[in-house]
Order: structure tokens, then C-alpha cells, then sequence
């Protein structure tokens, strides 16, 4: 490998995979480091914990590659001090904590694993709702005060009752499939058109659906138009003795508003695995509105932490870092020009980002022309600002060498690479 931040000797074969730098933050599953270390990466630095200020700096100065997870951020001075910055892999859905317009402009491609802890996430909202459903908080927490309530008042089986998804995404349409399962009826509402699974019909509009649910399950992402999705009005649409789950975003419900249904006796009960404001570390303090009631699950944003999920995501995330370090290919790539490649082999690759305006590609197909190289296939691709094209060029390691010279130099280049 060899990018413009490192331009190579002349003839300088492809960068060592042994000398490439690999830092994995917040105990990032061991598959990651498996997965850098069988393909043939050897400077691997695993760190348990996420890194701030100074300390963040300081470590990505000379990595390569990066992996986190959702508490390392990295805002636009954090990826200025990673000048030799290759590619940054987020071992988790979002990518809320990475300034990907900033990555995107230093030629740095973003890959994320959207769908490994689906599983996860519908397994523990399925739990979730048949406790809720069971009168199961309440009773725990009667027992833990020394009190015994036994009785069937207020407990019902999840046979029969409709569950109501909010947001028919990967994650929401699992839950539908796992509860129809169960015997329970499926209905959903999402602001786009989705396939539905199995006997899941879609609701007229989410008053419609708040109105018919007995359980309803938020899986919405973090969008203006999500924010207090559950206010006040909406949750008053819900059907009396409702249960409410929400394990997608903490700005999506009105935790103040919801507190007042549930202690009200109107809502029966509720489980909140994300909030507005998290701890930023394990151990610390927690505080909101919904501490203290018994009809309420509180769990601490783990909807997606099984052993299970985390090494699915340690090996997704780290197969696609390993294919744009190998072959150039930043397909799922977010915010980043999405280019799908065979693997390389044979011919020298050369990968050139660059900022997206008119006349750039023909400067670079005039450099490629003055040269005695032979294109074998090209491939393009623009998003916004930055454009990224990928060439499988015949020629001499020297003349590829002094080639991606050449195109390093055009006014507009942001990275380049090639590979051998």
C-alpha cells in the first residue's frame, strides 16, 4: 500500500502489510484483530477504552487504519492529527461520532456494520415486551422490597395481542417475524415503502397504528423529523394498558411526557434502552426521568451487546477495511464515493481521490496518456464534494511508480494510492 501522505522511492514496491499500523479502540471484538492478523497485518494495538483530546491526538498519528466504537469522537481535529489515516471502520451501527464530511474531503472512506446486531436487538425487545406484558418489573421489584403479589390481574400471555412497529427497517421487521412467531399480530408504519414479512400489515398512519397496538416498538433512526417522535400527543393515542419499547434512538420519546402516562396507571408499563444523554463510560452516573417507577425496564443502550453480535460486527467491519486496503473497493462505504472491484491482481492498481470538478478527470486521463500504460479497466464514482477512480494500468512497477507521481501532483488530488 502507499497514499500520498507517504509518497514512495522510486520503484518502491506496494507498502508492506507488516508495516501497516492498526489501532482498535473501546474493546473492539478480538475477531477484528484475528481477521487483521490471518491476512497478513501484524501491527495491531488494542486499547479497551475510547481515547479523548490529547491522547486521541497523540494515537492517531501514525495509524493507518482505525477502528472504533460510538464513544471516540472524531471531530475534525482528531482527523487532522491522522495525517497518515487510510480508512476508519465504526464497529457499530451509527456513524453520528465521525465527522464523515471531513473524513470524506482527506480521501478517508468510512465503513460501519448496519446489520450484525439485528438479532440481538429483536431477541431483547421480544423479551422485553413479554415481561412488560407479564406485570414481570412490578413483581421483581416487589420481591426485592420483601412483598409478595401474586396474582393474574394485569398479566397477559403475547398470544393474541398486536404489536405495533415503528420504523419497518431490518431491525423492526425481525420483531415482527419473532412475535409472529409467538401468535402475535403484526402491524407497522414506516415513512417509506417496505416488503413485508410473513402476515405484517402496514398501518394507515402511525396514529392508526398507536391506536390498535398493545405493544409498540420504536426502530426509527436519529433524523430532525424523528426527534420526540413519541410527544405527549402520541403517546396519549396509545390504547390504555399499552406497553411502549424503545431500543433505536434517545431523542425519538418525550421521557418527561412518558413518565406522566406511566405513573398515570394509563400505560402499563415501558422499556428504554437508549437515552438523550448516555455516560460517556461504564460505571458512571446515570440519570432520567424514568428512574424509580417499577413498571419500567431500563437497560444501558445494550440492545446490541451479545458476545454474538460484536463478532459479527468485529469481522464485518474489519473484511471491509481489509478489502479497500487490499483492493481498493469502498463499496457500503458511508459518505464515501461507493466503488465495487474485483480483487486485484495482475496489473498495478491506481486509486486517486479527489475533490469533484469539472476537468479533473481529463487532466488525469492526459497523464495517463503521456505515459507508456495501458489501461485495462477504469472505474468511477462521485459523491458530493470528492470523486474516486480506480485503474488497472499494464505497466512496469517503476513506470506505475512514477505514474502515481505524476498524479499525486494534479491540482485537486486529496489521496492517492497503488497497489501491486
Amino acid at each position: 500500500m502507499q497514499d500520498a501522505s507517504t509518497p514512495p522511492s522510486p520503484g518502491e514496491t506496494s507498502f508492506p502489510r507488516s508495516e501497516i499500523r492498526v489501532l482498535l479502540l473501546e474493546g473492539i471484538s478480538e475477531t477484528a484483530a484475528d481477521a487483521f492478523r490471518q491476512a497478513g497485518y501484524s501491527r495491531i494495538e488494542q486499547v479497551s477504552r475510547a481515547l479523548t483530546g490529547d491522547e486521541l491526538h497523540s494515537a492517531l498519528e501514525e495509524v493507518h487504519f482505525l477502528g472504533i466504537r460510538s464513544r471516540t469522537q472524531l471531530d475534525q481535529r482528531a482527523l487532522e492529527s491522522a495525517r497518515k489515516l487510510v480508512a476508519i471502520g465504526c464497529y457499530c451501527i451509527g456513524t453520528n461520532q465521525v465527522a464523515t464530511a471531513v473524513a470524506r474531503r482527506r480521501g478517508v472512506p468510512v465503513f460501519n456494520a448496519p446489520y450484525s446486531n439485528t438479532r440481538s436487538v429483536a431477541e431483547l425487545v421480544i423479551a422485553e415486551a413479554i415481561m412488560l406484558l407479564r406485570g414481570v418489573p412490578q413483581k421483581n421489584m416487589a420481591c426485592h422490597r420483601g412483598e409478595w403479589f401474586k396474582t393474574a390481574a394485569g398479566s397477559h400471555e403475547a398470544r393474541g395481542k398486536t404489536l405495533g412497529v415503528v420504523g419497518y427497517g431490518h431491525i423492526g421487521s425481525q420483531v415482527g417475524v419473532l412475535a409472529e412467531m409467538l401468535g402475535m399480530r403484526v402491524i407497522y408504519h414506516d415513512v417509506v415503502s417496505r416488503l413485508t414479512l410473513g402476515n405484517a400489515e402496514s398501518a394507515q398512519s402511525l396514529g392508526d397504528l398507536l391506536g390498535r397496538s398493545d405493544v409498540v416498538t420504536l426502530h426509527v433512526p436519529e433524523l430532525p423529523s424523528t426527534r420526540d417522535l413519541m410527544g405527549a400527543a402520541e403517546l396519549a393515542q396509545m390504547k390504555d394498558g399499552a406497553v411502549l419499547l424503545n431500543a433505536s434512538r434517545g431523542q425519538v420519546v418525550d421521557l418527561v411526557a412518558l413518565r406522566g402516562e406511566l405513573e398515570s396507571g394509563r400505560l402499563a408499563g415501558a422499556a428504554v434502552d437508549v437515552f438523550p444523554e448516555e455516560p460517556k463510560t461504564s460505571g458512571a452516573g446515570f440519570a432520567s426521568p424514568l428512574v424509580g417507577l417499577d413498571n419500567v425496564l431500563l437497560t444501558p443502550h445494550i440492545g446490541g451487546s451479545t458476545e454474538e453480535a460484536q463478532a459479527g460486527i468485529g469481522r464485518e467491519v474489519t473484511e471491509k477495511l481489509l478489502r479497500y486496503s487490499d483492493d481498493g473497493s469502498t463499496l457500503s462505504a458511508v459518505d464515501f464515493p461507493e466503488v465495487a472491484l474485483p480483487p486485484h491482481t495482475g496489473d498495478a492498481r491506481l486509486l486517486h481521490v479527489h475533490e469533484n470538478r469539472p476537468g479533473i478527470m481529463s487532466a488525469i486521463t492526459e497523464v495517463i496518456g503521456r505515459s507508456s500504460a495501458n489501461i485495462d479497466a477504469q472505474y468511477l464514482q462521485t459523491l458530493n464534494d470528492v470523486g474516486y477512480v480506480v485503474m488497472d494500468v499494464a505497466a512496469e512497477r517503476g513506470a506505475a511508480s512514477a505514474l502515481m507521481d505524476e498524479l499525486r501532483g494534479l491540482e485537486g488530488t486529496l489521496r492517492a494510492r497503488v497497489l501491486f
